[in-house]
């Protein structure tokens, strides 16, 4: 969880996937990994960072550029005694990098997302949590008025109620990213952050374990949101979002209010969206109240009246006019400061929904939409770029800018101008 870009919950999405890799830890502390090794190829992202030869290289100077953060560490009061024992034996764990350029958001549908998440298991399990800790869940949500489904459903989503945290040392992770790969200066404030918390006594080392991109804990903190947001609610003297549930439900419960949660509002709603509807307005910056999208022909499956209706929200479109809209208020934006992946926050919604007793999502997704790889979609931004459309970085990721470039092409092409990146589109672009 982080303030800033947040990929620890991409990674344990990962994760998921890919568990029974393990790590094993010897006598001496060095780590021996069962895991797969790197398969030596260049990353999916194209940075000159990601190239097979770059990491090769930054690999080779791994121990320099851990010497290299000394100077960091001493400024944050470590003492070199813990510094060295912190560092002792470390390698990088290079496997880190195929991971890295391989996150679900990127590589998957919203709705598969959503299947992957927000299953009848995880609702069940979810409510008998939520069942069985009501005393904890009850105290939190009247010390920082965060809905306790939600709480719940991040805890679920992120490491399955505490039972899939990841067996990563962040210690390691954090160091590989911090020297290797293309978010070094990222990875290198959180490398030192996790040194602080071994240091300061919250978590001790052998419990520091979680996600390759060194997210850790229940909820899976970033070192440095863990830094920011941690709290001790049970007041034992230590912020232990490893082992505690107490701290885990308050600390995660402290980052939603900090960054906004209004007490008493939902997250969004599903919408049908009127096959003549102005797509451009499917934008994060246009934000109207939820009368003004009634005006504008929005509505609820089931004409179900909105409860709050002066609320406002802003319309996302994940698979334009063939599948289901959303008006997201304000505690959505909240749940993509924790994470801020569209898909991952519209599983925590839905997932929390769920297990209060709600519905699924009414309308049905373009299931025979083929998904567009990563390497299509780059292809996709500069082939728009070509036609003169402005899309940003050509980065792989459909943001906000890319979304717009769709529309002006579909509409350029008379076709119905609704951002999404199907792969006719692609198609379209390519016979030009």
């Amino acid at each position: 969880m982080s303030s800033r870009t947040r990929i620890a919950g991409l990674a344990v999405v990962g994760m998921l996937l890919t568990m029974g890799q393990g790590l094993a830890q010897s006598a001496t502390g060095s780590i021996t990994s069962r895991s797969p090794e790197w398969s030596g190829e260049s990353g999916a992202s194209g940075h000159p960072l990601m190239t097979s030869d770059a990491i090769r290289t930054a690999a080779a100077n791994f121990d320099s550029c851990i010497e290299g953060l000394w100077p960091l560490a001493a400024r944050r009061n470590i003492s070199r005694a813990a510094f060295d024992a912190a560092t002792a034996g470390l390698t990088p764990d290079l496997r880190i990098m195929d991971l890295m350029d391989a996150q679900p958001e990127f590589t998957k549908s919203s709705w598969d997302y959503l299947d992957l998440l927000v299953t009848d298991a995880r609702i069940e399990k979810g409510r008998a949590m939520l069942a069985q800790n009501k005393t904890t869940f009850d105290a939190v949500e009247r010390a920082y008025g965060v809905d306790r489904y939600v709480i719940a459903a991040i805890w679920g989503i992120e490491s399955n109620f505490g039972t899939l945290g990841g067996d990563r040392p962040v210690l390691r992770s954090t160091a590989t990213l911090a020297c290797v790969g293309r978010r070094q200066p990222y990875f290198s404030d959180e490398f030192l952050a996790a040194l602080e918390i071994v240091a300061h006594g919250d978590i001790k080392a052998d419990r520091l374990r979680g996600s390759w991109a060194g997210a850790f804990g229940q909820t899976q903190f970033m070192p440095t949101a863990f830094k920011k947001w941690a709290i001790d609610f049970d007041r034992d003297g230590r912020r232990d979002v490893v082992d505690d549930l107490a701290d885990v439900f308050a600390s995660t419960a402290n980052h939603l209010k900090k960054v906004g949660w209004v007490t008493g509002q939902t997250w969004g709603y599903e919408v049908v969206v009127p096959a003549d509807f102005n797509f451009a307005l499917a934008d994060r910056q246009t934000e109207l109240s939820l009368h003004e999208w009634e005006r504008r022909g929005l509505r609820r499956p089931g004409d179900q009246p909105f409860p709050r209706p002066s609320d406002h929200a802003y319309l996302l479109a994940p698979a334009g006019i063939q599948g289901p809209g959303f008006l997201m208020l304000g505690n959505f934006r909240a749940i993509m400061k924790y994470n801020p992946a569209e898909a991952y926050a519209l599983a925590i919604g839905h997932l929390a929904d769920r297990m209060r007793g709600g519905e699924r999502f009414v309308q049905a997704w373009p299931r025979y939409e083929r998904v567009l790889s990563r390497y299509e979609r780059a292809e996709l931004q500069q082939l728009l770029l070509r036609q003169g459309f402005d899309i940003g970085n050509p980065d792989g990721q459909l943001g906000g800018k890319t979304r717009a470039a769709i529309r002006q092409f579909q509409a350029s092409i008379g076709q119905v101008p609704d951002g999404f990146a199907s792969a006719s589109v692609l198609e379209q672009l390519r016979s030009r």
